[in-house]
């Protein structure tokens, strides 16, 4: 059975959102779920953006505040492209914030930014066989 994913972002501005998505990773508007939400497609998963306001909680369960300043959650996304620097680019004059310069693995580039909701997002550049070339097989972990 394949798992079938679903993002979800938490934005203050659907406009703002869907224009820096779309332009940012070439992304197109799928359907609209009134004036709180919208779908954008052209990826691997569908993103939902999620219309929740600056300040309110995030949970009934929690009392955190949503922040849409630069914030740190240990979930984020990534972006895989085929050229950083152009992807860069295009991510950047979209509205997103470069946080490292680009750094360079035996498996790829990565540029981590931050988007204009103070979500982190990374773009990721493959090259070789990627993190085939630093992974190892199941069976060798458990010897």
């Amino acid at each position: 059975m394949t798992v079938k994913m679903l993002v979800n972002i938490d934005v203050d501005d659907l406009t703002k959102a869907t224009d820096f998505y779309c332009k940012a990773f070439n992304l197109h508007v799928g359907r609209r779920f009134g004036p709180d939400a919208v779908e954008l497609l052209g990826g691997t998963s569908p993103i939902y953006l999620l219309v929740k306001p600056n300040g309110t909680t995030a949970s009934a369960t929690s009392r955190h505040l949503r922040s849409y300043a630069r914030h740190w959650t240990p979930v984020h996304l990534d972006f895989v492209v085929d050229e950083i620097e152009g992807a860069l680019d295009r991510a950047r004059n979209a509205g997103a914030r470069l946080e490292t310069q680009v750094k360079t693995n035996n498996w790829g580039k990565i540029a981590m930014l931050a988007d204009p909701f103070g979500h982190g997002i990374c773009l990721i550049e493959f090259v070789g066989k990627g993190y085939d070339e630093i992974a190892t097989s199941h069976d060798q972990k458990h010897r």
